[in-house]
């Protein structure tokens, strides 16, 4: 697993073009800039590694595409130390991005496959996420909640109440919401029962899948 001043020097370039597009988060693009994302990679894809696409990985899902995680990820407003659920381990490159930028990730994966794969994979590269789950996103993870952030990783028909419940107080979920395009949604939680709501663009992402296992 080799990361070369080459890798290095894409991933800056791919920095600049995030940047164009409009993430202003320090933290973030250097996150971005970090992460050896043509490792999460097969071998034989690296040409693709540092362009700003999605790429197809195991179980019929996608890396995403860095702007994609970048805006996802600023959205947040990660300090260090928060509790952030991943609904969507995949490849593990949204993780490690929470990873590098001080977060508790807690993440869940329903694709076995990738489950096993991926849980193995980042502490090799030294990221530390405190939990790994094997399940139903849809149902969160309410032993360990509240958090302060919840990122959805794939596009859901319709916004999970369990997800929206696992909030804190000030806590904010970011979820792709619809069918063939998804809408980028963030809530913000203001009290008990009130949620602020907004809705920032189209995306397209896999779907988020339900109770398959």
């Amino acid at each position: 697993m080799k990361d070369t001043f080459k890798h290095k020097g894409l991933r800056q370039q791919l920095v600049d073009v995030i940047k164009n597009k409009g993430i202003t988060d320090t933290n973030v693009l250097k996150a971005i800039g970090k992460v050896p994302r043509h490792l999460f990679m097969d071998s034989g894809f690296l040409d693709h590694a540092y362009q700003d696409k999605a790429f197809p990985i195991a179980s019929d899902q996608t890396i995403s595409q860095p702007y994609t995680v970048a805006y996802q990820t600023e959205l947040l407003q990660i300090k260090k130390g928060y509790k952030i659920l991943e609904i969507g381990t995949g490849s593990g490159y949204q993780a490690a991005i929470l990873c590098e930028l001080g977060a508790k990730v807690y993440s869940i994966e329903r694709q076995l496959e990738l489950f096993k794969k991926t849980s193995k994979f980042l502490p090799k590269l030294g990221y530390r996420v405190k939990k790994f789950i094997f399940g139903d996103g849809y149902k969160g993870l309410p032993e360990e909640a509240p958090f302060d952030g919840i990122v959805v990783t794939a596009g859901a028909p319709f916004v999970p109440k369990p997800l929206l419940s696992q909030l804190k107080i000030g806590g904010r979920l970011v979820i792709p919401v619809g069918d063939n395009v998804q809408v980028m949604t963030l809530y913000i939680r203001n009290d008990v029962k009130e949620f602020e709501k907004h809705e920032l663009g189209e995306f397209r992402f896999v779907p988020l899948l339900e109770n398959k296992n």
